[in-house]
């Protein structure tokens, strides 16, 4: 049975509420979903400044709010009776971050300060965070294991950071137990059509690919062509957001079960690069992909892959859809709803 199995989660007695901070999402979206799957009470707290209310599940209770507002959170905890909370809002685009620091140690940094204080004030201690593989920066060695030096490239990766270092201050000073999975490359989308990654101003390769591949984006541009990997072109560890939720289910349970803190890294231990996903979009799509070739994004490094094997060893976390096709299928997939649903669900509505 996998460690995540929902009849294994519904037979351990009363479940719990969790906390869902930016659940209108992407990823949380998609957590929320698992978590509901499980038998799980769900809470989402979002402010739809990039995240949308359709997305959120219906069986979710939801709030429209900042993670940042401390007396709103920790209501909306203590009414909730809520026993974890799960984060990922947060602003996460890298190249933005190079122009904008301050906007992301303000919604990545402090704001998940005020969070935290908002879970010891209502007792909560059972955290999930949704940290970045852009803490290691550029390292030499692959694939990038947790005790790899951190050595951030951008404000979206030290931001990350950051946080973590107050987890591991709170965890030792108030008893936070915390659980801080490192993403690699986060693509694809809920094999149910359920949710997936919406939005005007994507940036993420599969999903830019996606949309090209469905019409609802002319071009799309490979940001560096010049990097010491075989085609040029960067090289990333793709994990599909399906298996990305059910590793927050495992960490999840075993924070409710009294687990210690740890940094996981969340990816499949193996890369594609640029020109391969494109090429793998084309193939699923069966039409060509209009590419233009332009200079490198500033804090992108060449290569991030991961070493998933403390995640598999401590929580036998088994990925369900490890193939670049699926991935590549299911962010395809998704987007011809969004097509067929007209320009307001292209803009972000679905």
């Amino acid at each position: 049975m996998r460690s995540t199995d929902t009849n294994e989660f519904k037979s351990r007695g009363p479940i719990p509420t969790a906390l869902v901070t930016g659940g209108a999402g992407y990823i949380g979206s998609h957590v929320a979903l698992a978590l509901l799957d499980a038998g799980w009470r769900v809470v989402v707290l979002d402010d739809l400044s990039t995240g949308r209310r359709e997305l959120v599940p219906l069986a979710a209770s939801f709030h429209r709010g900042d993670v940042g507002d401390r007396e709103l959170v920790t209501s909306i905890l203590r009414r909730h009776a809520c026993a974890a909370v799960l984060h990922f809002a947060g602003s996460i685009q890298v190249a933005e971050s190079m122009v904008d620091p301050l906007k992301y140690f303000r919604n990545n940094t402090t704001k998940s300060t005020i969070l935290l204080e908002a879970c010891r004030a209502a007792r909560v201690n059972a955290f999930v965070f949704s940290s970045s593989a852009a803490v290691y920066g550029a390292p030499e060695r692959m694939p990038i294991g947790e005790d790899t030096p951190t050595q951030p490239l951008n404000p979206y990766g030290r931001s990350k950071l950051m946080t973590e270092w107050v987890l591991e201050d709170v965890a030792r000073a108030h008893g936070l137990c915390y659980v801080a999975l490192r993403y690699f490359n986060v693509a694809g989308a809920d094999p149910a059509g359920r949710t997936g990654q919406a939005g005007p101003e994507a940036t993420h390769l599969i999903k830019v690919a996606s949309e090209v591949a469905v019409g609802s984006r002319l071009s799309m541009e490979v940001f560096g062509t010049d990097y010491p990997t075989p085609d040029g072109t960067a090289v990333r560890d793709y994990i599909h957001v399906s298996d990305l939720a059910d590793a927050h289910l495992v960490a999840l349970r075993h924070l409710i079960d009294g687990g210690e803190s740890l940094i996981l890294n969340c990816g499949y231990g193996h890369g594609y690069s640029v020109r391969e996903v494109i090429a793998m979009a084309e193939k699923v799509a069966g039409r060509p992909i209009p590419v233009r070739d332009s200079a490198r994004r500033a804090g992108d490094p060449p290569i991030l892959i991961a070493d998933p094997s403390r995640l598999v060893s401590r929580f036998g976390w088994q990925p369900r859809f490890d193939d670049l096709e699926t991935i590549v299928t299911t962010a395809i997939a998704w987007e011809r709803r969004l097509a067929a649903r007209g320009p307001a669900a292209r803009a972000g509505g679905v």
